[in-house]
């Protein structure tokens, strides 16, 4: 007999409860997602769940200010399940190929499976009635920029702030489904020969422009199809990602440390490109995510040594032997990875830059006396935010008299005189910031 706890679920009840967690709970999606997926039977539904909760998070700015506007009063907030339905069947009748019929009476179904039958009459009256406004509204919409990009206020202003060129094509990107890129072991394969085993099982693919191993899937698809990925031939990466091993270059012989290291992608692809290290250290302050970091580095058949640690506070962790090369991947707002991750729209608000942009200054001081004089540091986020980027990298050359600027000379990203800042969507790579600091 099934447990009301695992009895299957079907995809919109999945997407609506996935939704309403991050709405009322402040959960991030893929965790919210996690378990629930586990309980739709078919691969085609799950995607399809998966796909309705990520395009109500991408475009909720946009959705909620439509619904604002067909609501004759707000929704109490023990209705965030509520909520999250008359979202999922505006979603579904603006960005889906689902017939009008269909998306209103599967959403007023839904009401019935969240034990709200008295709401049906609200979701058919509401999606009726944008079906009959859709044109006047859509137009109106265009003079409320919030909506019109689907960005929150604070984040736009920032975004205008910092990119007053660019802005427009940074919200864009960001509502774009992003590629698939992979990362080829280098230890095991070269990118040529599995872009030809992909071809072979019937998987497009291209060479990710300015990395060395990555390969841009023609559509993205589950892990499980791809090739001898349990074996450990290939990860899933950005091809921005990819750049920060590159861009360490680590050498035989060195010590290297990698702060910051979970999930473990790029402590990978350090010790892919150089397996002579002497020692690859991976160090991160959740027991949970270091575990993941062993887990990928245990699919690949590559070893570092994972210490649970506080890259801020080396004092309780660090053996007094210096590195050779640091990679910072330093904790940030993560406003260039949101085409990958929409719900930071919602879950990051202005209030929380100041103590990040405090803490990566605390990590980026606490690791340079464990950097050897001659070494490097690179210092990497996934931001497009100046003040997490080129202003903190500014600030920690002018407080540190031995810390000399190395220019990435590339034909990628915009030059920010102190690195090279990758905007989303450039050459389909996410939004990434790059530093090289040496040590006189």
């Amino acid at each position: 007999m099934t447990s009301p706890a695992s009895a299957p679920l079907s995809a919109r009840l999945v997407a609506n409860r996935a939704v309403t967690q991050v709405l009322r709970d402040g959960r991030n999606l893929p965790d919210a997602l996690d378990n629930l997926l586990k309980r739709v039977p078919a691969e085609r539904d799950r995607a399809l769940a998966q796909a309705m909760a990520y395009g109500v998070l991408r475009w909720y700015w946009q959705l909620d200010w439509l619904l604002s506007q067909l609501l004759r009063s707000p929704l109490k907030k023990r209705d965030a399940d509520l909520q999250a339905a008359l979202l999922l069947g505006l979603y579904q009748l603006q960005e889906m190929r689902i017939p009008d019929h269909a998306a209103v009476a599967e959403t007023v179904n839904l009401a019935g499976q969240l034990k709200k039958a008295w709401a049906k009459k609200l979701i058919n009256g509401v999606l009726r009635n944008f079906l009959r406004q859709r044109e006047a509204l859509m137009a109106r919409l265009q003079q409320h920029d919030v909506a019109r990009t689907a960005h929150p206020a604070w984040l736009l202003t920032q975004l205008q702030q910092d990119w007053p060129q660019h802005w427009e094509t940074i919200t864009t990107a960001n509502n774009r489904n992003p590629p698939m890129t992979l990362r080829v072991n280098a230890t095991r394969y070269d990118r040529s020969s599995y872009q030809a085993r992909l071809a072979e099982n019937g998987i497009g693919a291209t060479a990710a422009p300015y990395s060395e191993a990555g390969l841009t899937l023609a559509e993205p698809l589950p892990v499980e199809r791809l090739p001898d990925f349990a074996q450990g031939v290939v990860s899933v990466q950005d091809a921005a990602a990819q750049l920060a091993a590159q861009l360490l270059d680590a050498q035989p012989g060195e010590r290297v440390l990698d702060a910051c290291a979970a999930p473990g992608g790029k402590t990978a692809h350090i010790r892919e490109r150089q397996p002579r290290l002497a020692e690859l250290v991976a160090l991160d302050l959740s027991a949970e995510r270091l575990q993941r970091v062993e887990e990928n580095l245990h699919r690949l058949g590559l070893q570092a040594t994972c210490v649970l640690g506080d890259a801020s506070q080396p004092a309780g962790w660090w053996n007094h032997q210096a590195f050779d090369r640091i990679l910072l991947d330093a904790p940030c707002s993560a406003s260039g990875v949101i085409r990958r991750h929409p719900d930071i729209k919602l879950l990051r608000r202005a209030e929380d830059l100041p103590p990040l942009v405090r803490l990566q200054d605390q990590i980026l001081t606490a690791l340079w006396p464990l950097l050897k004089p001659g070494g490097k540091l690179l210092y990497a986020t996934c931001s497009v935010l100046k003040q997490e980027n080129s202003q903190q990298i500014q600030r920690f050359l002018a407080t540190h008299t031995d810390a000399r600027l190395v220019p990435i000379t590339a034909s990628w990203g915009l030059d920010q005189q102190v690195g090279r800042q990758i905007l989303p969507g450039e050459e389909g790579m996410d939004g990434f910031f790059y530093a090289c600091i040496h040590k006189a």
